[in-house]
């Protein structure tokens, strides 16, 4: 069985326009908007790569790279 792991976590700042989806839909709380109304991975040891973030992002400013790795047995 496989299990996703995270690559790496981008945000395009000049396309996002700080609605805070993507803040509202993390389940982790990774995201928060920053001074400047951007989004920002301020937790991303707790991003489990559930890719909610990019999928509902309206401006498609955020990109989520995931690997494959096999699952630990026991």
């Amino acid at each position: 069985m496989k299990s996703k792991c995270l690559k790496a976590h981008r945000i395009n700042r000049d396309w996002c326009k700080g609605c805070g989806i993507c803040v509202e839909f993390c389940p982790k709380k990774v995201l928060e908007l920053d001074k400047e109304d951007k989004a920002v991975a301020v937790r991303l040891e707790d991003c489990i790569a559930c890719r909610m973030c990019e999928l509902r992002c309206p401006d498609l400013a955020i990109e989520v790279d995931v690997e494959k790795k096999p699952k630990d047995e026991g």
